[in-house]
């Protein structure tokens, strides 16, 4: 082959840039000022600190002692509430063992026994002034009402008081904390200030320092307290904080970079950040303006690709720098100034690749050959067959070797096809693929050609000296009525399909068009198969644990397509979902399944339906209405219906959708927590979305036989909901011993094809009457 290049393009990489201008540095800049403004980065800049807080990790002072109300200690006394009694004794005790300060995280803004009562106040005053009660805000989950709750009056005579209210952010993360906070006029200081013992400016806040471990705080079990089995030497000279910690009572939040833990560690992990002294936050701004100031520094490099670079590494030293000023309690916003930084970079990095691109021009840098635009843009006249090599380890083999070998390396491919095939002209690209276009008088010995060619790739390669191994496929497109741009595309993707099926070259099947085809149409044949009445609606039974009898069933979408069958939900839900043509689906899915289960209650059989309801309908304004009108059309009662939220991770649980929410309980309609156990957010969303049931994943239930961690999620689960008022549905359930170790643990309704596969309504409807016949 012809090895000399077309034109010199090394020449032309060479050329310098026109030296950017101030544009770029404007605009970049009021789009950074806008990230700060509005917090857009804020989940990146959490995600950064929590990276830096992960090599800063450290354990705590040792100043703080947690006394915790656990599972020990709710088993040893008495089942909670506790009476005030045992807090006078753990009170008693604490001063008794020397402890500096007792703060309580327990709420006692209600009266209990006056005896109790009475010997909790008296303790009290022995203490006074050690002691700390807690006052707080508490909200309805239902009306959205705020109340103040504080300790009964004979209780907060003898303590002095702080505020144990905290704020979250939308993914139900506490990362930073008030000094202080006002109720009924007055201003409390917050427990971990009251704790570290510094002053509390009114409004405003500090960031907790996360790099401190808080499986490292001492803690302690209050009933060994009460009973003297701690030894005087961990509590002397300590600031104790008191808090229930056991999980089934539900104070429970999300530490970032750590995992779910009880608010008191909140606290505690705030004193321990002040005790190391008070934090500063340098916020956004200033780091922009230090990042515009030094990236400005490029308008005097001529060269883009060294501008490039110098801004990137600015945007490198911007990531480290914080680590270092935080452990100096130093924090700064960082992600508007490398947001700058990196738009910096990006553009000029982008202007430098637009000028090699076009440096290269149409053919391949290294080896002079023309590229595949080239062959795109052909005009063949005649009959042609399109053929792919497609070598799979190219950047493999190339990452080894120098230009000058690339260009060896190229040679010998070349010269190997040609050997086997009559190469009027050779295309290639940087990964490795080479084209060629063989005559229709060729054509019938293609196969034998390339046949003949792969045995020869079998052979190494002697490059500059090495053997090198070079692993090829071949792919063809035959086809005549297609453009080259499309054959191109098509042969290559035979030639993947080759290796991946173990055969040496393949020819493109039009029919993969037509499946992509299909795939591309989908959603608009989903909405054209739910108006002709192709999809129904299936009905998978779930039994009351109790009764063993048949109370309802799920919902499930099923598409006969004329064509092509039965389709898979997952494929046509998940489009659905991810192009956000949920709704029609969603709505046709609801009105047949409302119809169907007042088809069954008319007949004097108890029977609820679950529909799954992505949570990107949650925000719909009609949402409410829409059910609403087809229960009254259907004459079905509200509480016969249950609304499974789907995605859970993609609902923020607050605002509108919270609102919906909440409307459709007071409409009646069930609520279902769906797929419980599989997300990060799941306990938070127990807390927040007025749920009438949870349902737990069927990757749990289908190991509780097997995994003793399982079995106590599962169970804690169960026990936990119906702290809550809340029934707990199994899904999954395919073994009758599964059945069994749910019914024992206390689980209310079981699903899963034990009970029963997904049927038509009417195949349902003869099972129920029988089951009634039978009982």
């Amino acid at each position: 082959m012809r090895s000399a290049r077309l034109f010199n393009s090394n020449a032309d990489e060479r050329k310098r840039a026109r030296k950017p201008g101030f544009r770029l540095l404007l605009w970049a800049a009021i789009c950074s000022l806008l990230v700060g403004v509005t917090d857009f980065g804020q989940p990146v800049e959490n995600l950064l600190r929590d990276v830096r807080n992960l090599a800063r990790k450290h354990p705590a002072s040792g100043e703080i002692v947690i006394v915790a109300i656990d599972p020990k200690s709710l088993k040893q006394l008495e089942k909670w509430p506790w009476p005030r009694r045992h807090y006078a004794s753990l009170t008693d005790n604490l001063v008794k063992m020397g402890a500096k300060q007792i703060l309580f995280d327990v709420d006692f803004s209600v009266a209990s026994n006056p005896a109790d009562d009475k010997a909790f106040a008296a303790a009290l005053e022995r203490a006074r002034p050690k002691v700390t009660l807690p006052v707080h805000l508490a909200s309805d989950p239902v009306t959205g009402k705020h109340a103040e709750l504080l300790p009964i009056e004979p209780l907060r005579a003898h303590a002095e008081l702080a505020s144990i209210t905290v704020r979250h952010n939308f993914r139900g993360e506490i990362r930073r904390l008030s000094y202080s906070s006002t109720m009924g006029g007055r201003t409390y200081p917050l427990l971990a200030t009251k704790a570290a013992g510094v002053s509390s400016p009114e409004g405003e806040s500090f960031p907790i320092d996360l790099a401190i471990d808080p499986r490292s705080i001492t803690t302690v079990s209050a009933v060994d307290v009460i009973q003297g089995k701690v030894t005087p030497a961990k509590i002397a000279g300590k600031t104790v904080m008191i808090a229930a910690t056991a999980a089934q009572l539900g104070d429970l939040y999300l530490i970032p970079g750590h995992t779910i833990m009880s608010g008191i560690y909140v606290q505690a992990l705030g004193a321990e950040t002040l005790l190391a002294g008070a934090p500063l936050s340098l916020g956004w701004l200033l780091p922009l303006l230090l990042g515009l100031g030094l990236a400005s520094v490029f308008l005097v490099i001529r060269d883009i690709r060294y501008a490039a670079g110098y801004v990137g590494a600015l945007a490198g030293l911007f990531v480290f720098v914080p680590l270092v000023l935080e452990d100096q309690r130093v924090h700064a916003n960082i992600v508007p100034a490398l947001f700058f930084l990196l738009a910096v970079s990006g553009c000029l990095t982008w202007s430098s690749f637009k000028q090699f691109y076009r440096a290269r021009g149409s053919v391949n840098a290294i080896s002079g050959l023309p590229n595949l635009n080239v062959l795109r843009q052909e005009t063949v006249g005649g009959d042609f067959v399109l053929v792919v090599a497609k070598i799979h380890n190219y950047a493999e083999i190339t990452s080894a070797l120098s230009p000058e070998g690339e260009e060896k390396l190229v040679e010998q491919i070349a010269h190997r096809l040609s050997m086997v095939s009559d190469l009027a002209r050779l295309y290639q690209s940087d990964e490795g693929i080479f084209a060629w276009l063989s005559h229709a008088e060729e054509a019938q010995l293609t196969g034998q050609h390339l046949d003949a060619a792969f045995e020869m790739f079998r052979s190494p390669m002697l490059i500059l000296g090495s053997q090198v191994d070079a692993t090829v496929t071949f792919g063809v497109d035959a086809r005549k009525d297609q453009p080259l741009a499309s054959r191109l595309g098509s042969a290559v993707v035979a030639s993947d399909d080759a290796v991946r099926e173990g055969l040496k070259w393949k020819q493109h099947d039009p029919a993969r068009s037509d499946d992509i085809a299909w795939k591309l149409s989908l959603l608009s044949q989903l909405d054209q198969a739910i108006d002709a009445g192709d999809l129904w609606i299936a009905f998978q039974p779930k039994m009351d644990l109790v009764t063993r009898r048949i109370m309802g069933a799920e919902a499930l979408a099923r598409w006969d397509h004329p064509e092509k069958g039965s389709i898979d939900p997952a494929e046509f839900i998940l489009a659905a979902e991810q192009s956000g043509r949920i709704g029609k689906l969603t709505d046709y899915v609801l009105a047949h399944s409302i119809e169907a289960a007042a088809s069954v209650n008319r007949q004097g059989i108890a029977f609820n339906v679950a529909v799954n309801l992505s949570a990107r309908l949650i925000d719909g304004m009609s949402l409410t209405a829409t059910i609403s009108q087809l229960l009254s059309k259907h004459q079905l009662a509200p509480e016969c219906l249950t609304l499974e939220i789907t995605e859970t991770a993609a609902l923020a649980g607050g605002g509108r959708d919270l609102d919906i929410l909440k409307d459709l309980r007071s409409l009646g309609v069930q609520l279902a927590i769906d797929d419980y156990g599989t997300g990060l957010s799941t306990l938070d969303y127990l807390k927040r979305i007025p749920a009438t049931e949870i349902k737990i994943d069927r990757s749990f239930v289908e190991a509780i036989e097997k995994s003793r961690s399982d079995r106590l999620m599962v169970h804690s689960t169960i026990q936990l909901a119906h702290s809550l008022g809340q029934k707990v549905v199994a899904e999954g359930v395919e073994r009758p011993e599964t059945l069994e170790m749910l019914s024992l643990m206390g689980c209310d309704v079981a699903q899963g094809y034990l009970i029963g596969r997904p049927v038509r309504i009417d195949q349902l409807e003869r099972s129920l009457a029988e089951q009634r016949k039978a009982a």
